[in-house]
């Protein structure tokens, strides 16, 4: 949902109905009712709330805090954090997120790009610039997309580098085609329904893929926030979380470039065993980086 034109907020202000409340308070029942509940940061969720459904700044709560609020801002912020008090993430019920410096849309179908997946585009990096570098342009297929964030990132920092998004689910396809035309990279960003390889044509010179990793065993152990509100499917690796990487790792070298390049990203204790699984398929290891919390998280492999 976006916010209400300053000048939409201003008219309503003008005749208010009994009942309403100052930003300030507003802002501190919200704190206060996190808080309560115990739900980790449960400030920066408040401000965040607050202001999307309300139509104010942070500039406006530090300015203006006796502005008042009507009742149907007022209404939208408790709607907002009965949900979020029912477990559902704060970034799903704005309906967006902040990933690489990119505003991305999300859907039901989309998995919620987390900070931890921008160390596969940090990996990535420097590999489709030099390719951008040697050739003067970089193609990247991102497998299971998503809202298209790793490719999408990728985009933002090399401009002569283009990328296909593959998905399985049309709602994620639809959501990462309409945050690449807001971010205005509609001509260099094409979406393809595909399950895995089964579609795809043509050879890329850098494949990536943040793919499902999480023992199916292990799914309804995870934080009411993940389990509940992202989609199985792309959280769910298998009996032991390497399904897909057997699948990329057995499929890939037939859509890569001579002298390209795969990275994937992986669960904290999966290095060995991913490392493994491309090794048995003729690949050689060049690159594994660890997330700001010192977990292994991406590995690059080169065909051997």
């Amino acid at each position: 949902m976006s916010r209400a034109p300053e000048r939409e907020a201003e008219a309503a202000d003008a005749s208010l109905p009994d009942g309403c409340v100052t930003l300030a308070e507003l802002h501190r029942e919200a704190r206060r009712r996190l808080t309560e509940a115990g739900i980790a940061e449960a400030a920066l969720d408040a401000r965040l709330l607050v202001e999307h459904f309300s139509g104010t700044t942070r500039t406006q709560a530090i300015a203006e805090p006796d502005r008042k609020l009507n009742v149907a801002a007022i209404a939208a912020v408790d709607s907002a954090l009965a949900r979020r008090l029912a477990g559902e993430p704060v970034h799903r019920i704005i309906g967006f997120r902040e990933f690489y410096g990119l505003r991305l849309d999300l859907s039901a179908g989309t998995l919620e790009p987390r900070p931890d997946t921008e160390t596969l585009v940090e990996a990535v990096l420097p590999l489709v610039r030099a390719t951008v570098a040697r050739q003067g342009r970089c193609s990247i297929l991102d497998l299971g997309t998503g809202t298209g964030a790793v490719a999408l990132a990728l985009l933002s920092a090399v401009a002569d580098a283009t990328a296909t998004g593959v998905d399985i689910c049309d709602d994620a396809l639809g959501t990462a085609m309409r945050n690449a035309a807001q971010l205005g990279f509609a001509n260099r960003f094409t979406a393809l329904k595909s399950d895995w390889f089964s579609k795809i044509t043509g050879r890329y010179d850098v494949i990536v893929s943040n793919p499902p990793y999480i023992k199916s065993r292990d799914i309804e152990s995870l934080q009411v926030e993940v389990r509940g509100f992202d989609p199985h499917r792309a959280l769910d690796g298998g009996n032991d979380g390497l399904d897909v990487y057997r699948i990329l790792a057995a499929g890939v070298r037939g859509y890569l470039e001579a002298g390209g390049l795969v990275a994937v990203e992986i669960g904290s204790t999966q290095k060995a065993d991913v490392t493994d699984l491309f090794r048995q398929a003729g690949f050689t290891l060049i690159g594994a980086y660890r997330d700001l919390g010192a977990n292994d998280r991406a590995l690059v492999f080169a065909d051997a």
